[in-house]
């Protein structure tokens, strides 16, 4: 497949010597381009093209698609913003659309554009695949497992959609179900780091230490410098209780990704898990800023509070987790014991 698009480059490059300034031949080209993952390059034709013809609800698409993959999202929200409005009903702008909107974490926003996509073209895999995904993270899990099964019909063999499958099972503590998913996966793709630290999560989950660490190593070879690699790593780490080695590589990923909440929210937990507490709120609070409606954030920045005997704020944050996770015990438990603390017996 990759090198038919590389014949598709080779007379797209022949077309744009003839005529330079030709906006359609840009805008192809710079779609080929991003197949073939040179975001660069393709962003350098998107532009010229949207210069010569700057009403092309294509050439808006295909460049917010590029700026999303070099992860300049609200940029790449502005001109899918301008593209819907030339076409508004068109089904794959929906969908890129939600699936920058996810990024951007505006959940509900990427689920409403979702929806729509959906309705346009209700046998896209990949819309399916994304709806499910933003589904999971708004912990409507009946819903993606609907979504990714019927992608998965429609697309058998496409590792996004068994990753977020198998990542669903994870969550639902389904082990085996997801261990057999990601084991596909790595079959199709057996180079592909991302996908490596999912069964490493799972493995881990199911108390296969050795196993969990086996995969996100693989990965971490692969990917050196991926943050979101090097923080599963340092969750096996921690888990085998080498802490050196966990904070080694979550100061790598920090350096790498600043202003990740992840990153921040396990540093935090960390620090919190070896007492540091005043460390760890720092860490939280950070966390906090970029994420504030994580309920698992704010269960453990209200542990910290309560060993640093600020129980006003350690209850503070339980009410608000509590509304976001109404069912989760260890947010009850910690509540519980922030009560008492305060003598409201």
């Amino acid at each position: 497949m990759l090198q038919s698009y590389q014949g598709t480059l080779e007379d797209l490059d022949k077309t744009h010597v003839l005529n330079p300034n030709n906006a359609f031949t840009l805008t192809t080209r710079g779609d080929v381009k991003m197949v073939l993952k040179d975001y660069h390059g393709a962003f350098k034709d998107l532009d010229k093209a949207h210069v010569l013809d700057p009403n092309n609800a294509f050439t808006l698409t295909t460049r917010g698609n590029v700026k999303g993959a070099l992860k300049d999202y609200q940029g790449a929200l502005e001109d899918l913003d301008k593209a819907h409005v030339l076409d508004p009903n068109n089904a794959s702008i929906f969908t890129i659309r939600g699936d920058v909107k996810k990024m951007l974490t505006d959940h509900q926003g990427a689920l409403e554009d979702l929806d729509k996509a959906h309705v346009l073209d209700p046998n896209n895999a990949f819309t399916l695949t994304i709806r499910g995904d933003v589904k999971s993270v708004l912990k409507d899990y009946e819903g993606t497992l609907e979504d990714v099964h019927k992608a998965h019909v429609l697309d058998p063999n496409n590792t996004f959609t068994l990753t977020t499958c198998g990542d669903v099972k994870r969550v639902l503590e389904g082990y085996q179900g997801a261990l057999e998913d990601l084991d596909k996966v790595h079959v199709l793709d057996p180079n592909n780091a991302f996908t490596l630290t999912i069964p490493g999560n799972v493995k881990g989950a199911s108390k296969d230490y050795e196993g969990a660490f086996e995969d996100p190593n693989k990965a971490h070879v692969l990917d050196l410098n991926n943050a979101f690699i090097l923080t599963i790593h340092a969750n096996v780490k921690r888990v085998l209780k080498d802490h050196e080695g966990t904070f080694k590589d979550l100061d790598k990923a920090h350096v790498l990704s600043p202003k990740s909440a992840f990153i921040l929210k396990t540093c935090g937990d960390v620090k919190r898990e070896l007492k540091d507490y005043q460390a760890a709120l720092e860490d939280l609070d950070k966390a906090h800023v970029l994420d504030p409606n994580n309920a698992f954030a704010l269960t453990i920045r209200a542990d910290v509070k309560k060993m640093l005997e600020d129980y006003e704020g350690g209850l503070e944050d339980l009410d608000k987790a509590h509304v976001l996770d109404p069912n989760n015990a260890f947010t009850l438990t910690i509540r519980g014991d922030v009560k008492k603390m305060l003598k409201d017996h």
